[in-house]
């Protein structure tokens, strides 16, 4: 087979490779964890307290308890989240007729690799602008959110153009 030019090249090894070449822009596999800064558009940080995903502004001293997010991607806009280096994660699940966000002490490295089990715990990923939104792959139509009101839990709603709810988020890799 005779190659003419280095695009000639480019495309025999993404069609020999394709399922190491797409969908990973960063380059890295599915199950590596990287962390990312999240805070809403009102400047709100996440934060632990009492096991419990709160927003609120932390300042001074307290700008030490801001969680990080660990970030496992399975799909190129489908990530699982978890907080404390991947020992507790989000998850989206139902509790009779109520759909709550819970942290659930698994290791997100793990989850990646069992895709049905994971699926409570993996999040689509929209981007508008500089903003990012969070929905459940297990129960679609339900947004990760925050309270207008500072140091209130993170939590679902399926309603994320009502005025007391924040789901824009600006989402930074650390």
């Amino acid at each position: 087979m005779e190659i003419r030019s280095p695009s000639h090249l480019i495309f025999l090894l993404l069609f020999l490779f394709p399922a190491e070449t797409a969908c990973h822009p960063s380059g890295k596999r599915p199950s590596e964890m990287q962390a990312f800064r999240i805070w809403d558009v009102n400047q709100k940080t996440f934060y632990l307290r009492n096991n419990q995903l709160i927003a609120g502004y932390l300042q001074g001293q307290n700008t030490k308890l801001e969680e990080k997010l660990s970030v496992v991607p399975v799909e190129p806009h489908a990530m699982l989240l978890g907080i404390h280096g991947g020992k507790l994660c989000l998850s989206c699940v139902k509790v009779g007729d109520e759909i709550r966000l819970q942290l659930e002490e698994v290791n997100i490295t793990d989850l990646s690799r069992t895709q049905e089990q994971g699926k409570r715990f993996t999040f689509i990923r929209t981007d508008s602008g500089t903003t990012t939104s969070f929905e459940s792959a297990a129960c679609p139509g339900w947004f990760l959110c925050t309270a207008l009101e500072a140091d209130q839990p993170v939590s679902l709603t399926n309603r994320p153009e009502e005025a007391v709810i924040v789901t824009k988020f600006y989402f930074q890799q650390d």
